[in-house]
């Protein structure tokens, strides 16, 4: 083959996920160890932020659509409805009468349902990278493969969506044996794109501060509770609302200690300098967290069986309900005002993420994609698993709404 071309459909923690794999390909590509000659990437991007991240690693990008975040208002079902099949249609656009070979997607968002139902209509094979075994988007059943970082997860999807349980499918799962995205976290950390703490402290006025991040695990009827909790530790606090509106959660905030953060910031760079982050999110900041090694604390929210969670645990990362928050937070703000004050609920006793084998196994797990793409039979794909399939996993779904 002298070109193939390939389409990824991705948001923010998506696109952190393909970044490390297209740049792998591109090397491979370059001294000639690929099945083909050359490799076009074409970006659905989906949401705010994804195309600047996404476009210098790929050829063309086209939007997709965006996220319905957490506080905006209410759509109700018809026109729902209407977003969506308006938004597959503008996916159909961008994949037709482009040549794509393949669509890889990644993630449980919108963006993964739209893209995988434009590629079934045009019968573009689909390889999925899943990190949240058990809540995925209900249509990755038509991906023509699937992968997951652990060994443990291929039985889940055997016994709880039917996945790959004919004979003869036993190729439709593939074990990656981690998370890609760990790299394109230690690229960036070791590239020096990372603020100084002195200029976090300027920009900020601010030296010692916790950081809270609010993210897809939670519901806006979370944020009051979650607000009088962090407040009770009366120490320097920054909130990254992400998910929310800024204005929602500056109307909660009644301490001067606490300041909500606007769109123009540099996360990664908080997160490194933060005495503590707490963060109601998923996959995406579970693994940020991990390769920066920062004291953190994960907010249980409302997914209590989730892949960050798992992988949380596997990091040592607490994860506290926000009921026990505010205790802990009392206890931190008098650990760090008298050093000889004795709690067990300190941030001395949070110990930091182990980043080291999250790192190693994000190697492995990049070698892993790009062996499966570079491999992949565009014109005799696996089979995809189908509507049995889709509606165990929309089951499931219907336990995270």
């Amino acid at each position: 083959m002298k070109e193939v071309t390939i389409a990824i459909a991705c948001e923010i923690a998506p696109g952190k996920t393909f970044i490390p794999i297209i740049k792998r390909l591109k090397e491979l590509e370059n001294v000639g160890k690929l099945n083909w000659d050359k490799s076009k990437i074409i970006a659905l991007t989906h949401g705010t932020g994804i195309e600047e991240l996404i476009k210098p690693y790929c050829d063309e990008t086209y939007p997709i659509g965006e996220g319905r975040g957490a506080s905006k208002a209410k759509i109700n079902k018809i026109k729902l409805s209407y977003l969506i099949a308006r938004d597959i249609y503008k996916t159909i656009s961008g994949l037709s009468r482009k040549g794509i070979d393949l669509l890889i997607t990644c993630g449980n968002a919108g963006d993964v349902r739209k893209s995988i139902i434009a590629a079934k209509l045009l019968k573009i094979p689909v390889i999925h990278i899943e990190q949240d075994i058990y809540n995925p988007i209900e249509t990755i059943a038509y991906s023509n493969l699937i992968t997951v970082p652990e060994e443990k997860y291929i039985d889940f999807l055997k016994e709880n969506y039917f996945i790959a349980e004919e004979e003869g499918d036993e190729g439709y799962i593939q074990n990656i044996h981690g998370y890609p995205m760990a790299n394109y976290v230690n690229d960036f950390i070791t590239s020096g794109n990372l603020l100084k703490k002195e200029e976090i402290m300027t920009k900020y006025n601010v030296s010692d501060f916790i950081l809270v991040f609010l993210g897809g695990d939670l519901k806006v009827h979370d944020l009051q509770d979650l607000i009088i909790a962090i407040e009770k530790a009366d120490y320097p606090t920054l909130i990254v609302p992400y998910r929310f509106e800024k204005e929602l959660v500056e109307d909660l905030v009644n301490s001067s200690k606490v300041k909500v953060l606007g769109e123009s910031i540099s996360l990664l760079s908080l997160m490194k300098s933060a005495k503590l982050m707490i963060y109601g999110a998923g996959m995406g900041m579970t693994i940020e967290a991990g390769v920066l090694e920062v004291p953190s604390i994960k907010i249980a929210g409302f997914h209590k069986k989730h892949g960050s969670v798992d992988l949380a645990n596997e990091l040592n990362i607490p994860i506290i309900e926000i009921n026990q928050l505010s205790d802990f937070l009392i206890d931190f703000n008098k650990v760090n005002e008298n050093a000889d004050f004795n709690s067990s609920n300190g941030t001395d006793s949070i110990d930091k993420p182990n980043g080291e084998k999250l790192l190693k196994n994000s190697q492995i797990a990049i070698e892993k994609v790009v062996m499966i793409i570079n491999n992949f039979d565009f014109k005799n794909p696996p089979k995809s698993s189908g509507f049995k399939s889709m509606k165990a996993i929309w089951n499931q779904m219907a336990k995270y709404r």
